[in-house]
C-alpha cells in the first residue's frame, strides 16, 4: 500500500514536470514564433502554441492540456497589449481544442481516436470563437480601451467591405481562421503523439 502511494506521488510529480515543460514550450512558441496574416486584422496573430497543449492533453489527459493553456496565458498577461482580453480568448479557445482530444484518448489510445478528438476540438473552438468573442472578449476589449465597436469592425471592413457587423466579421474571418489554426495544431500534434506516446504511457492514470 505504501509503495503504491509513493509510486502515485512519483507519477504526479513527473506529470507536473512534463506539464510545466510543455507550458514553457508553448510560451516560447506564442512569444517568438508568431506571425501576422494579411487576410486578418493586425491584432490577430497565427502561432503554433496550441501544439504543446494538445500533446499534453493527448499524452497525459485533458487536465494537463488545459493547464498548459492556462499557464501560457497567465504568463502572457504579464506582457499583454490587450488588457488580458487576448489571453482570455486564447485560453477559452485553447481549452476547447484540447479537451475533446484528451477525453477521446484518455481511455483508448488509438491514433484514430486522437485524430477524431483533435478534429472535434478544432470544430468546437471555431464554433465557440463566435460566441466567446461576440459576448465576452470583444466587449471587454472595447470597454478596456474605450474603443467603439465600429472601430473594431472597421479593421475587418478594410479587408472585406461587406463585413459590416461584428457577427459577420466573426463568422467570415474568426471562425475559419480559428478552425484552420486548430487543424494545423492537430496536423503537427498527432504524428508527434504517435512517436511520444510510449514515453508518456506510464504517466497516464486516473489523474488525467
Amino acid at each position: 500500500m505504501e509503495n503504491t502511494i509513493k509510486q502515485g506521488k512519483k507519477i504526479d510529480v513527473k506529470r507536473m514536470v512534463f506539464t510545466a515543460l510543455l507550458a514553457a514550450l508553448s510560451v516560447v512558441l506564442a512569444e517568438f514564433l508568431k506571425f501576422k496574416l494579411p487576410i486578418m486584422p493586425g491584432f490577430i496573430s497565427f502561432d503554433f502554441s496550441d501544439v504543446p497543449a494538445l500533446l499534453a492533453s493527448l499524452t497525459m489527459g485533458p487536465v494537463s492540456g488545459v493547464l498548459v493553456c492556462l499557464l501560457k496565458n497567465v504568463y502572457g498577461c504579464f506582457s499583454t497589449s490587450t488588457a488580458c482580453t487576448g489571453e482570455l480568448s486564447n485560453f477559452i479557445l485553447g481549452a476547447c481544442l484540447v479537451l475533446p482530444a484528451g477525453l477521446m484518448t484518455h481511455k483508448c489510445e488509438k491514433i484514430s481516436r486522437a485524430v477524431i478528438g483533435c478534429l472535434s476540438g478544432a470544430v468546437l473552438m471555431a464554433l465557440v470563437s463566435i460566441a466567446s468573442n461576440y459576448f465576452l472578449v470583444f466587449p471587454a476589449y472595447s470597454a478596456a480601451f474605450n474603443a467603439p465597436m465600429d472601430a473594431i469592425v472597421g479593421m475587418y471592413k478594410a479587408i472585406l467591405p461587406s463585413a459590416d457587423s461584428l457577427l459577420k466579421c466573426l463568422v467570415i474571418f474568426n471562425m475559419p481562421f480559428t478552425f484552420v489554426k486548430g487543424l494545423c495544431a492537430a496536423i503537427v500534434s498527432v504524428p508527434l503523439y504517435k512517436r511520444l506516446r510510449p514515453i508518456f504511457n506510464t504517466y497516464r492514470g486516473q489523474h488525467g
